[in-house]
C-alpha cells in the first residue's frame, strides 16, 4: 500500500458520482420514513463512497466472509447512507431503502446485526472504535490475516471517554491494520461539536495517542483515496474536514437540522439539484479480498478433562476461574483472555501463563474491554472471557447492553462479589452485578458455588449464546460437588433434603456455605431445613423451587451476598408470584457496606449461618403461632 497510484480522472468522477447517489438515497430514504439523519449522512458521502468503491476488499454477496474488510459505523445514526452503499454494491434492492424505520424492514434507525453487512451495533456512541479495535486485535495476531478494518466515527463522539480508551489500545498494540475515519462536520445534535472545524488538534490528540494522523478535505475523493492508500507501521486516523448536510443547499453548515428529515417538496428540489451533478451512472465494483482468513471451529469446546477436585478441600471460585479457563484453552484454540490489570485477583493470569499469545491486556479501561471482547468474538473468530471485579463491570454497562443487542456471544466474569470480600470496602464490592446482568435480553448469569461448579460454568458459557456472567468469590470455601456431578443452566441443585424439612433456604456463593452451617446447627435442635443451590440466577429453576417450597409448607428464605434489588430473592419472588401460598424472607444486604472482615461484614448485615439460624426460627414459630 506504500506505492499509491493516483486514480485516473474516470475513477475520481465515479467515485464523486456515487458519493452524490448515496446522498441522494440517504434523502430518499429519510423523507420517506419522516425520521432519519440525511445531514449526517451528507457529510459522510464521499468517505463512505471512497471507503467502500474504491479501498475496501470483500465479497458484495457475502457479507460476512472471513477474508473481507470490516466496516464499523461508530456514528450509527447515520445508517441510511450505510443502507444506501449496499444498494449501490447490489446487496439490497434500492426500493428496499424506502422501507427504513419500518416495523417489517432489517433496515432500522440505527445498524444491527439482523443485517448480514453489520458486525455490532451502534447508536450509542463512543463504541465503534472499541468493537473495530477487537477486530482489528484478531485480524493482526490471531487470524494473521491480510483483512483491514475501517471504523467512521462523528465528531460529536469524540468527547465519550471510551473512544480514547480504545484509541489508547490500538495506539499500544500497534493496530496497523486499523483505520479510523473522523467525520469532523463540526456541528453536533443541539451545539457544534467542542473543536467545531479545529482538526489540527484532533491530529495532535491522535498523534499524542501513538496514530498516524493525517489530515484531509472530507469532501475530495482524490484526497481521501491517497490517505487510504498509506499503510504505516501504526494505527491510522483520518481526520475528514466535512460539513454537515453537504449538497443540500440552505442546510450546509446549518444549525438546527440533526435528525430531521427535509419536507417532501424540498427533498425533490435538492435530490434534482445533486443528481444534475452526476456525470455518469455506471457502478463501481469493490475489488474482492485475500482468502487467507483461517477456518475457525468454535463449536461445541469440551474440556479435555474432568474436574480434579476433592470433596472438603477449600478453594476460592475466583481461582478455580482461572485453573478452569486455562485449561478449556487446551480444548480449542480460539479460547481467548481479556483482563483490566485484575489478573493476578481473578485468576485470568493462569490462563496468560498458559497460553501467553491468547491473552489480552486491557488495562484499567473495563468499557473498552467489553467492547474489544465484543469485536474479538465478531464473525466467531473467538470465544472471548474477560474478566475483572464484578463491580467494575458496571461502569461498562452501557458496552453490555450493546453487546446484547449487537447479538453477541461474550463471556464475562465478575470476581470479589458482595461484602464477602472483606477489608477493601464498598467500593471494591459487587453488590449491583445480578441486578444488572439479570436485565440483560438473553443473557446467562452464573453463581458457583465452589470449584466443581466454577469449571462447569466455564465449560458450559463457552458453548452457549448470548452475554455469559459468571459471578466469583474471593473467600475460599470447601468443595460440596463430585467431579462427575452433571450441571446443565437453568438446574438448581438440592444440596441438602429430608423427608422432615420445614423450610426452603435458597443461597449461592458464600451464602450457599452459611446455610449448610445453618442447617448443621439447626439439626442438633432437630429443625430440617432444605439447601438450595440454584448454580444460574437466570435462567432460575422454577420446578426446583416450587417443588421445594410445596414440601416445606410454602416457606422460603434467599440469602444473598448482594443487595435486595434485582438479586436472588427478586428473582425468586418472580418465579414463585401468583402461587398460592408460599411466603419469600429476603436476607440481602440492606444498605451501604463498609471495611472489616468477611465473617463480621457477613454478621453486620444479617446473610450469615447466625441469621439464617434466627429467620429459620422465625418462620418456623410464625406457623407453630398460626396453627
Amino acid at each position: 500500500m506504500e506505492d499509491y497510484h493516483k486514480p485516473d480522472q474516470q475513477t475520481l468522477q465515479a467515485l464523486k458520482d456515487t458519493a452524490n447517489r448515496l446522498r441522494i438515497n440517504s434523502i430518499k430514504a429519510t423523507t420517506a420514513a419522516g425520521s432519519g439523519h440525511p445531514t449526517s449522512c451528507c457529510s459522510a458521502a464521499e468517505i463512505m463512497s471512497v471507503l467502500f468503491f474504491h479501498t475496501m476488499r470483500y465479497k458484495v454477496q457475502d457479507p460476512r466472509n472471513a477474508s473481507n474488510d470490516r466496516f464499523v459505523l461508530s456514528k450509527g445514526h447515520a445508517a441510511p447512507i450505510l443502507y444506501s452503499v449496499w444498494a449501490e454494491a447490489g446487496f439490497l434492492q434500492e426500493a428496499e431503502l424506502l422501507n427504513l424505520r419500518k416495523i417489517d424492514s432489517v433496515l432500522e434507525g440505527h445498524p444491527v446485526p439482523r443485517q448480514t453487512f453489520t458486525d455490532v451495533a451502534t447508536g450509542s456512541l463512543g463504541q465503534g472504535l472499541g468493537a473495530a479495535c477487537g477486530m482489528a486485535y484478531t485480524g493482526k495476531f490471531f487470524d494473521r490475516a491480510s483483512y483491514r478494518v475501517y471504523c467512521l466515527l462523528g465528531d460529536g463522539e469524540l468527547s465519550e471517554g471510551s473512544v480514547w480508551e480504545a484509541m489508547a489500545f490500538a495506539g499500544l498494540y500497534k493496530l496497523d491494520n486499523l483505520v479510523a475515519i473522523f467525520d469532523v462536520n463540526r456541528l453536533g445534535q443541539s451545539d457544534p461539536a467542542p473543536l467545531q472545524h479545529h482538526v489540527e488538534i484532533y491530529q495532535k490528540r491522535c498523534e499524542a495517542f501513538g496514530w498516524h494522523a493525517i489530515i484531509v478535505d472530507g469532501h475530495s475523493v482524490e484526497e481521501l483515496c491517497k490517505a487510504f492508500g498509506q499503510a504505516k507501521h501504526q494505527p491510522t486516523a483520518i481526520i475528514a474536514k466535512t460539513f454537515k448536510g453537504r449538497g443540500i443547499s440552505g442546510v450546509e453548515d446549518k444549525e438546527s437540522w440533526h435528525g430531521k428529515p427535509l419536507p417532501k417538496n424540498m427533498a425533490e428540489q435538492v435530490i434534482q439539484e445533486i443528481d444534475d451533478k452526476i456525470q455518469n451512472k455506471k457502478k463501481l465494483s469493490p475489488a474482492l479480498p485475500e482468502e487467507d482468513a483461517p477456518v475457525v471451529n468454535i463449536r461445541n469446546i469440551k474440556m479435555p478433562s474432568p474436574p480434579t477436585y476433592k470433596v472438603g478441600e477449600k478453594w476460592a471460585t475466583r481461582k478455580a476461574y482461572g485453573v478452569a479457563l486455562a485449561k478449556l484453552g487446551h480444548a480449542n484454540d480460539r479460547v481467548i483472555a481479556l483482563d483490566g490489570d485484575t489478573k493476578n485477583s481473578t485468576f485470568s493470569e493462569l490462563f496468560k501463563k498458559e497460553h501467553p499469545s491468547r491473552y489480552i491486556e486491557c488495562y484499567i479501561a473495563e468499557q473498552n474491554m467489553v467492547s474489544i471482547a465484543v469485536g474479538c468474538a465478531t464473525r466467531d473468530r473467538t470465544v472471548a472471557f474477560a474478566s475483572t471485579f464484578a463491580t467494575f463491570f458496571t461502569r461498562a454497562f452501557d458496552q453490555i447492553r450493546m453487546a446484547a443487542i449487537s447479538e453477541s456471544n461474550i463471556n464475562l466474569c465478575g470476581s470479589h462479589c458482595g461484602v464477602s470480600i472483606g477489608e477493601d470496602g464498598p467500593s471494591q464490592m459487587g453488590l449491583e452485578d445480578l441486578c444488572m446482568f439479570r436485565a440483560v435480553p438473553n443473557a446467562t448469569v452464573f453463581y458457583p458455588s465452589d470449584a466443581v461448579a466454577t469449571e462447569k460454568a466455564v465449560e458450559i458459557a463457552a458453548n452457549t449464546k448470548g452475554i455469559c456472567f459468571i459471578r466469583t468469590s474471593r473467600p475460599e470455601n470447601p468443595v460440596i460437588y463430585n467431579n462427575n456431578e452433571d450441571f446443565h443452566i437453568g438446574q438448581a441443585k438440592v444440596v441438602l433434603k429430608s423427608k422432615d424439612d420445614q423450610v426452603t433456604v435458597i443461597g449461592a456463593g458464600v451464602t450457599l456455605h452459611e446455610a449448610l452451617a445453618a442447617a448443621e446447627q439447626l439439626r442438633k435442635e432437630k429443625i430440617f431445613i432444605r439447601v438450595i443451590d440454584p448454580f444460574t440466577i437466570k435462567p432460575l429453576d422454577k420446578k426446583t423451587i416450587l417443588e421445594s417450597a410445596r414440601a416445606t409448607k410454602g416457606r422460603i428464605i434467599t440469602v444473598e451476598d448482594h443487595y435486595h434489588e434485582g438479586g436472588i430473592g427478586e428473582a425468586v419472588c418472580a418465579v414463585v408470584v401468583g402461587e398460592p401460598g408460599i411466603t419469600v424472607n429476603r436476607l440481602a444486604v440492606s444498605h451501604v457496606p463498609r471495611s472489616g472482615k468477611s465473617a463480621e461484614l457477613l454478621k453486620m448485615f444479617g446473610i450469615d449461618k447466625d441469621a439464617i439460624v434466627q429467620a429459620v426460627k422465625v418462620a418456623v414459630s410464625k406457623s407453630r403461632n398460626a396453627e
